[in-house]
């Protein structure tokens, strides 16, 4: 069973950065893995995915400004996030599935972590 562990979350003022973290218990290859958010408001939302090939896939809202990578070597799974806006606040979470998928829905995700909280102050 897959353990995951966010971090890299913090507060920061709008068009700052930051670069969330998550490491996996088990190694990661031949999984699709992504990041998602949440805020109260709202249902949790897909962010970014990125499969085993390195393909990946952005929401809209942050083309242009996140990134996802990872490392299989190290078990790890990245969001580079810049220009950060208020509305990027959010509790972020990574996830993982052995599905062969860019999708940013989160049925196939079987494997999720306790989330790591961003906030941007205006």
């Amino acid at each position: 069973r897959m353990q995951l562990v966010e971090s890299g979350g913090g507060s920061v003022q709008a068009g700052g950065s930051l670069k969330l973290s998550c490491v996996a218990s088990i190694n990661t290859l031949g999984y699709s893995m992504a990041w998602f958010r949440q805020t109260p408001q709202k249902e949790r939302e897909g962010v970014a995915s990125i499969r085993d090939d390195g393909s990946t896939n952005y929401a809209d809202f942050v083309k242009g400004r996140f990134t996802i990578s990872r490392d299989n070597a190290k078990n790890s799974l990245y969001l580079q996030m810049n220009s950060l806006t208020p509305e990027d606040t959010a509790m972020y979470y990574c996830a993982a599935t052995p599905t062969w998928t860019q999708t940013l829905y989160e049925g196939p995700f079987n494997y999720w972590g306790q989330g790591t909280q961003v906030t941007v102050a205006s």
